[in-house]
């Protein structure tokens, strides 16, 4: 009788290299981490945090976070300035909605957000007569006293902020006291912010920027289109965009 050999048993699960790759994916995340936030760490804190790699050049490492210190700087990853940095500004946000609900109800103010930060978008019409970059102030009074209550808050006071004067394509009149767009953005923005100045926003914090039709949030082939992209924009800069 031939003799049959016996089937080896198929080991169930995964295999065991598995878990070494499942290490190496963990650390470089954490690498990553800490490279991509914006988070200031000392050089003692960083040696710690490399501390934990295997083979990273002179940083043989490969030492398990224990409990106290090098714990809670590598798993407490809740606790890193950015995510408070990010929740500061989900403040603000709630903030400016609230002190802008009437205008934002008629569409005079519009709040998003991008990756500059946070921005308090106010209709140009509301502001100015066309082509002129003299403020109207009597109608713009009650809304830069709300800009200027939102900026002195303490979810802001300490941020910078940039007014950006923004206009449609349509060409200035060779007349006009503005030869260009980016005239009259520029002299928007500088207008705005001379007001809030006199109003009591520190001027320390502030910058001005004229961009004239190059940054359009709707199509300037439409009349409702031009309107939309004739603003002035309130930014609260997050730290990456100073």
């Amino acid at each position: 009788m031939p003799f049959k050999r016996k089937k080896k048993a198929k080991e169930e699960g995964s295999p065991y290299w598995m878990i070494t790759y499942g290490d190496m994916t963990t650390l470089l995340l954490v690498f990553f981490v800490v490279m991509f936030t914006t988070a200031e760490i000392d050089g003692s804190e960083l040696r710690m945090i490399l501390a934990a790699f295997q083979g990273l050049g002179v940083m043989r490492g490969g030492n398990t976070l224990q409990v106290g210190k090098l714990a809670e700087l590598g798993n407490n990853i809740m606790t890193l300035p950015s995510v408070e940095r990010g929740r500061a500004l989900d403040k603000a946000r709630k903030l400016a909605k609230s002190i802008f609900e009437t205008e934002i109800s008629v569409r005079k103010v519009r709040i998003k957000e991008d990756e500059r930060g946070l921005i308090i978008s106010l209709s140009a019409e509301l502001f100015f007569d066309p082509a002129s970059a003299i403020l109207k102030i009597e109608e713009a009074r009650p809304i830069l006293y709300k800009v200027r209550d939102l900026l002195r808050s303490e979810e802001v006071r300490d941020k910078k902020v940039r007014i950006e004067g923004h206009t449609d394509d349509v060409a200035m009149d060779e007349d006009s006291e503005y030869p260009t767009n980016w005239d009259l953005s520029a002299a928007r923005s500088l207008e705005v912010l001379k007001y809030l100045i006199e109003y009591g926003v520190p001027e320390q914090n502030m910058q001005v920027a004229g961009y004239a039709d190059t940054v359009p949030v709707s199509d300037n082939n439409t009349e409702e289109g031009r309107a939309d992209n004739r603003r002035v924009d309130i930014v609260i800069l997050t730290e990456g965009h100073l």
